[in-house]
């Protein structure tokens, strides 16, 4: 029988560090959406069927508003997103609206976007996850998902190695001691990782933070008062390359993409854990349809004394305003993003886990239910707190530091030294 569970407010969920510049500059628009009855927009496509009837039904509900204005939306390929989106928007021919992932995507670029700020007040108490989409006091955008990093692991695989499969790891020693059965034991490699694009100590960080900072550590890194010399910041590092030098992982790893080749590897069966996401792709659904009953979730594990661990989750993807002069359309579009029944229809169909609180996820799926049950206490994800010149740098050490090309004290120099 399918349980029904009201998918509560992220109340862990802090204040992130505030890095945009409020105002906007107006940017010019694609094609002729100069005119008043047409409305630009830029995203990174949809999905699959769920995510394009999504789309179709926050057409739908804008269209009730304004029934006269033709919406354009511009699927843009996600690996250049951003860069394209940079140019255009130099160039004066950005869109009336653009999607953003909350966090360091948005935030790095508040000053190109219009703050809408009053407009969407009366949403407040009604979704989870505005900290992400928010800067130096300004609202931006509407978070529509909530994003985050769960840890699924394999049941199956598990079991072929001689573990509790309904007990997963809860400290790094007993997580150790699990990856080495598993790769012992099993054709599997313990976990799954793409790393071509260097996204993987980004998942790293943010999954396993929790363990590994203290609740007061964890809370002036989001505040933006960190210090990567520090032992705890460089003790990431070093997990991330010893975990790697331990054989954790897949094979080619920072040659293989983690949209969605390395989330494949974990569907099917060949590696046996993976911290994937909660909402978008590689979600507990897409798993579920591979795995069924074998899919498993846990938590982050307990490496150092004194933390508190908490599932990393927050606004994942909002649409935010580029034009000034369609500000009111631009508005009324985010608004049709978060409007209930759309987010509703999707959060089941598509695997997400929506930022609407009164929607009640329907579904037996034990990892789900499990992973709502934890929003509660969740925390922010620590990689979406820094600037976009020292993510980029950590992508780029993750990848050295995975081929054991750069030493974990040069690396932490580097990255301090980036934050000034």
């Amino acid at each position: 029988m399918k349980r029904r569970i009201a998918i509560p407010a992220v109340i862990g969920v802090a204040a992130l560090a505030l890095t945009g510049c409020g105002g906007a500059s107006p940017t010019g628009t694609t094609g002729d959406s100069g005119s008043s009855d047409k409305l630009v927009v830029w995203n990174w496509g949809d999905a699959d069927e769920a995510a394009a009837a999504y789309t179709e039904d926050v057409k739908a509900a804008f269209a009730e508003a304004h029934p006269d204005v033709e919406v354009e939306i511009v699927n843009q390929p996600f690996d250049q997103y951003y860069t394209l989106l940079g140019s255009a928007v130099e160039a004066g021919t950005g869109p009336d609206v653009a999607l953003f992932n909350g966090g360091t995507q948005l935030k790095s670029r508040a000053s190109t976007l219009v703050p809408v700020t009053d407009e969407l007040a009366d949403l407040e108490d009604t979704l989870a996850g505005w900290p992400a989409f928010q800067a130096d006091g300004e609202t931006y955008s509407a978070p529509m998902f909530l994003q985050g990093f769960p840890i699924y692991y394999n049941k199956a695989l598990f079991t072929a190695a001689g573990l509790d499969a309904d007990t997963p790891p809860t400290t790094w020693d007993e997580l150790a001691t699990a990856c080495t059965a598993i790769t012992e034991k099993t054709d599997a490699s313990c976990f799954a990782l793409g790393n071509k694009e260097g996204l993987g100590i980004e998942f790293f960080l943010s999954g396993f933070a929790s363990g590994i900072f203290t609740p007061e550590e964890y809370d002036a890194w989001i505040d933006g008062d960190r210090d990567w010399t520090s032992e705890h910041a460089t003790q990431v590092l070093q997990m991330w390359a010893d975990s790697a030098a331990d054989g954790w992982y897949n094979d080619g790893a920072n040659s293989t993409a983690m949209f969605n080749d390395s989330f494949d590897l974990f569907s099917g069966g060949k590696s046996a854990m993976v911290v994937g996401l909660m909402s978008g792709t590689a979600h507990w659904k897409q798993f579920d349809e591979f795995l069924g009953e074998d899919l498993g979730f846990m938590m982050p594990v307990g490496t150092n004394e004194g933390t508190t661990l908490a599932l990393p989750a927050e606004g994942g993807i909002g649409y935010a305003v580029l034009n000034e002069d369609k500000k009111d359309l631009g508005v009324d579009w985010i608004k049709a993003t978060v409007d209930h029944d759309a987010l509703a229809a999707y959060s089941l169909a598509g695997g997400q886990i929506t930022s609407d609180t009164t929607i009640e996820l329907d579904t037996d799926i034990a990892s789900a239910n499990d992973i709502v049950a934890e929003l509660p206490g969740s925390k922010p994800l620590l990689h979406t707190a820094l600037e976009a010149e020292t993510l980029d740098l950590l992508h780029r050490l993750g990848q050295q530091l995975l081929g054991g090309e750069v030493t974990v004290q040069d690396a932490a120099a580097q990255l301090a030294a980036s934050e000034g």
